[in-house]
């Protein structure tokens, strides 16, 4: 069982105001967690904050900035709407130059590894395009994130190829994109996105099959998924929903699991609510510093845990 904390009356368990030490309590503000006694409650959209919290919020409100740190955006909607822009762009693309046929697709989707096709057979044992060039027969070099095509665990997660398939990405993407952002902030939602695709694409390349094609944004919006309900439990909110929309898409992937990447859609989640740990649990006191440093940490342990599948 969870215990409150904070300062105790004497010769009783129950915690008592911080403020007034003499009044128990069992009522924490919903920001910081310390008791709070009828007199320093205030009322919030959910539960109540103390006099402190209260305060903080207005000057937060004056300056334009969120609950936790970021700047407050006129549009939650925009860095939304030019992810979609991107991805409904590059769908185009592939689209109008051959779809599944497409020369794009082989550039931009994650294959974790890269293997030489010729008119003798497929090669997965040649590791370099050099080395495929010098088969006697005429031979070509798919391209692999670990075989010369870095790129590929960035342009995956903006790349469809099915009308469907970028249908429902962007539609979770429009519908959870500026609920976060007006709670973080621009830049660290864009950051929320891009290390949780990331982290979809670092799970792909260890768990998937080292000779298939991975695409799509969902590594990318599961991250979001799991951000939403670690906002939604910091602030005390009714995560239910949340559980079962991921829970939901949770049975989705395993029914569809031989077409779906459950990979990229497990890594995409856990590295999600990594970030948002990272962003909304931050220190008040220097917050920004924390979050930057954070942040920084989690892409560190994504790009080695990268380059350690791409040496080994």
């Amino acid at each position: 069982m969870t215990e409150t904390s904070g300062p105790r009356a004497p010769g009783t368990d129950a915690p008592t105001c911080y403020r007034h030490i003499d009044r128990e309590t069992w009522i924490r503000c919903q920001r910081c967690e310390r008791p709070i006694c009828p007199d320093c409650m205030h009322e919030a959209s959910v539960g109540f904050q103390c006099p402190d919290c209260v305060r903080e919020g207005a000057r937060a409100t004056r300056s334009g900035r969120t609950a936790y740190g970021g700047r407050r955006p006129a549009n939650p909607a925009l860095t939304s709407i030019a992810l979609i822009s991107v991805n409904v762009g590059v769908w185009l693309a592939i689209t109008l130059s051959g779809g599944r046929a497409s020369a794009l697709l082989p550039y931009l989707a994650l294959r974790p590894e890269g293997f030489c096709r010729s008119g003798s057979g497929v090669y997965t044992d040649v590791r370099s395009q050099a080395a495929c060039d010098s088969l006697p027969a005429v031979s070509s070099w798919v391209l692999g994130a670990t075989g010369g095509a870095p790129w590929q665990v960035l342009t995956s997660m903006f790349t469809h190829v099915d009308l469907l398939h970028i249908a429902f990405n962007m539609l979770a993407l429009w519908v959870l994109g500026p609920q976060l952002e007006l709670a973080l902030g621009r830049a660290r939602f864009l950051a929320l996105y891009l290390l949780s695709g990331l982290a979809g694409s670092l799970a792909v390349l260890y768990l998937s099959s080292p000779y298939g094609a991975t695409v799509g944004a969902s590594t990318a919006v599961f991250g979001l998924m799991g951000a939403l309900l670690v906002v939604g439990h910091k602030l005390g909110g009714n995560v239910t929903p949340i559980l079962g929309w991921i829970g939901i898409n949770a049975v989705i992937t395993v029914v569809g699991s031989s077409f779906i990447s459950w990979q990229g859609h497990l890594g995409g989640l856990v590295g999600g609510v990594v970030v948002a740990a990272v962003l909304v649990y931050a220190p008040r006191e220097r917050r920004t510093l924390w979050q930057v440093a954070g942040l920084g940490a989690v892409a560190l342990v994504i790009v080695a845990a990268m380059v350690l599948r791409a040496v080994v």
